[in-house]
């Protein structure tokens, strides 16, 4: 094998890997919120999140060994508000999903890494983006016409938990850079602490049930340890522009996930807006700025 061969076989593997991990992760973390709504009867959408960080942090702070990544002064705001958000996103979402279909509420809390991809919009073809955004979530809004038969109330959360989505985006790869892996398992700490109280005080000791203890579980592992430290190494290994345009195929993943596994069937104006979405944010992705791919320093 040649040196130009073997660089080359390199430069492969060094994407391969990071691009294996993100797709992994979205289905991996569908797969788990479909098993959340499971929960939702027995513990709530509180209950469940409580469940589902706590183990999760459990399982990170075992696995990555954080303790051993020492923590500055300069890097702690980043982390914080990367838990922070994780948290409330997480929260927000499965608050949502009581009453909104999977694919529909991943399509709108999409919003958020929309959003940071658009932050520096400059030029028309960006701001065609943005209006395809606008159409996709106006056929999936009923406040737009749209869906009706969509809560407003469980769109509102869906969208409130893509605006924590773009927090994370944002602060993860700051965070990441300072601390690589071990950042998931500080920010799932941060996250569980927030959010366990609240689900505590709404669920009690039902939590404590064996079989909700074993759910909880496997929700914690398909939709915290696994895919978040998954995207961690995505975050940091992929400029944004790939990133954005992987994730962007994320609620058709949901939409089908949450039939396979819900029965979650959505109309043909539902599956528009979801593409519609799709589409904007890949587009968004792909004709951005270069100087805006880039991971942030």
């Amino acid at each position: 094998m040649t040196t130009d061969t073997a660089a080359r076989d390199g430069r492969r593997r060094t994407v391969l890997l990071p691009l294996a991990a993100l797709l992994v992760a979205m289905v991996s973390i569908q797969f788990g919120a479909s098993f959340a709504k499971r929960l939702f009867p027995v513990v709530g959408a509180e209950g469940t999140t409580a469940l589902r960080l706590g183990l999760a942090s459990i399982i990170l702070f075992a696995v990555p060994r954080p303790w051993r990544s020492r923590l500055s002064r300069a890097s702690l705001p980043a982390l914080l508000v990367y838990g922070a958000s994780l948290g409330a996103m997480n929260l927000l979402f499965y608050m949502a999903i009581r009453t909104v279909p999977l694919g529909i509420a991943v399509g709108l809390e999409f919003v958020g890494p929309l959003a940071v991809a658009m932050v520096s919009s400059r030029r028309a073809i960006d701001f065609a983006w943005i209006a395809l955004a606008v159409a996709g979530l106006a056929l999936l809004l009923p406040a737009f016409g749209g869906a009706g038969s969509i809560d407003p109330a469980g769109a509102a959360l869906a969208l409130a938990a893509g605006g924590c989505w773009a927090l994370y985006i944002v602060f993860g790869q700051k965070a990441g850079a300072a601390h690589g892996a071990q950042a998931t398992a500080f920010g799932s700490i941060v996250a569980a602490l927030i959010v366990m109280p609240i689900g505590i005080a709404h669920a009690g000791t039902s939590l404590l049930a064996p079989p909700v203890l074993l759910t909880g579980l496997v929700v914690a592992l398909l939709s915290s340890a696994l895919p978040y430290s998954l995207e961690m190494i995505a975050l940091t290994r992929l400029p944004t522009r790939t990133f954005g345009t992987l994730m962007s195929g994320e609620p058709a993943v949901a939409a089908v996930i949450g039939f396979a596994v819900l029965g979650e069937a959505l109309t043909p104006v539902q599956w528009l807006g979801i593409g519609a979405v799709m589409l904007a944010s890949a587009g968004t992705a792909l004709t951005a700025h270069p100087a805006a791919t880039a991971l942030p320093d």
